[in-house]
């Protein structure tokens, strides 16, 4: 029951908090807008910070003190931070709505409905050069023009306002960017799982009495975020800003392509150290030894936990501020929702990809493959090659798909 509590609450919560968050600065103000981009960063930091400190902490009270104590701090916790939180009440920034406004989702739901119901060729000429004058839309407007079937009814009646036609049209726009961003999300969900089966069955001794837990290799990737986001904030983007003229130093597709690319090279490292994992087990008579520990060195899997640290600070961070900035004022929390969205449906499409090619590649009893229960017998190298392959189809797709559908904004060249 506390696990189902747990994923309600945080659904809810993460994205409207990040969302009221960026609603502090205000977007018409150049330096609060730097200031917006800047918020992202420091809220990931946290957001990393924040549980690698609770894990160290509270792993070794939950061991060696009390499970109950080791609950019981972090419900302390959000106690104390909720109630700082509501101390600032009366100092946030809030959007202004009136009583009459409809739920965004049921406007957007609306506009969709309308369109597909409404034959737009049943509707006079005369009557579809009207219905919206070209002074009152966005550049957008040349975009998804299927959706302005929605301004009239059967009896050529305007039915949805032009605000909540572009509302329609900026969550249609970032569809593709949705899709293209999954085989990304993909690789996000290997670290819990893999890397860490990876360094099961590798030498992770630090001198002669102690050993690293292979749990705690992912606490690298955490470091590596930890340190690399001020180095961002404070000198990337600075020194960025002076060659490119750019508010934010390089732009949100520029940031989340760099991420993806980074990612990919992750993944080829992954392939290769598991290459080499995979030949010393076997050169020292391991290929078939259950859960036996090899002599190669747990510090090998360094390399690929900083690049998917890095590949996190540029791609995830960028994602987050695109989801936000490219929908309307009202629709800021859904395209937030829509971004985590990716995340979840990642961690889906693992577990399926995994499910399938353990099926194909394994035996009639299910034994060997790809994921064998013996890992030195397993071909994870395989794995991440094709999650390398799979990550750069999706970064030329996201960047195919970011150039064609936001390229209409009012500012191109702080998006792409």
């Amino acid at each position: 029951m506390s696990l189902y509590l747990m994923a309600l609450g945080q659904g809810a919560h993460k994205p409207c908090i990040l969302a009221f968050g960026a609603d502090q600065f205000d977007a018409q103000h150049p330096k609060e807008l730097r200031s917006r981009s800047s918020f992202f960063n420091w809220w990931y930091f946290s957001i990393c910070a924040g549980p690698l400190a609770a894990l160290l902490v509270l792993n070794y009270i939950q061991d060696n003190i009390s499970w109950g104590i080791g609950f019981g701090i972090p419900c302390i916790s959000m106690v104390i931070a909720l109630t700082i939180f509501m101390l600032g009440t009366k100092s946030y920034r809030y959007n202004s709505i009136t009583v009459e406004e409809k739920c965004a989702l049921s406007r957007v739901t609306q506009v969709l409905i309308k369109a597909a119901a409404t034959n737009w060729r049943t509707i006079p000429n005369e009557a579809q050069q009207d219905i919206v004058p070209h002074d009152d839309l966005p550049p957008s407007d040349q975009q998804f023009k299927f959706l302005n079937r929605a301004l009239l009814s059967g009896e050529y009646e305007q039915v949805c306002s032009t605000k909540e036609v572009e509302e329609a049209k900026a969550l249609v726009k970032l569809i593709p960017i949705w899709a293209t961003c999954l085989a990304f999300a993909i690789v996000l969900a290997q670290p819990s799982t893999l890397f860490t089966k990876q360094g099961i069955t590798m030498d992770r001794s630090i001198g002669s009495s102690f050993e690293v837990p292979a749990a705690s290799i992912q606490y690298i990737i955490g470091l590596t975020i930890i340190l690399l986001i001020p180095v961002y904030d404070r000198v990337f983007v600075p020194l960025s800003r002076v060659i490119t003229g750019k508010p934010c130093g390089i732009t949100q597709v520029e940031r989340i392509g760099t991420g993806m690319f980074i990612c990919s090279v992750s993944m080829v490292t992954a392939a290769l150290v598991e290459r080499q994992r995979l030949k010393t087990a076997s050169a020292y008579g391991l290929g078939m030894g259950m859960g036996k520990i090899g002599r190669m060195s747990f510090w090998w899997l360094i390399p690929q936990c900083i690049l998917y640290g890095m590949a996190d600070v540029f791609a995830l961070i960028g994602l987050q501020e695109l989801f936000y900035d490219k929908v309307p004022s009202g629709l800021k929390s859904v395209g937030l929702s829509i971004f985590l969205s990716i995340l979840g449906m990642g961690n889906f499409l693992s577990s399926l990809l995994i499910y399938m090619i353990q099926r194909v590649t394994s035996s009639e009893g299910g034994e060997g493959g790809w994921f064998s229960d013996n890992t030195n017998g397993a071909h994870l190298d395989y794995f991440y090659w094709l999650l390398a392959g799979l990550n750069a189809i999706g970064f030329l797709a996201f960047l195919y798909s970011a150039k064609k559908t936001l390229n209409s904004s009012s500012n191109p060249g702080d998006i792409v």
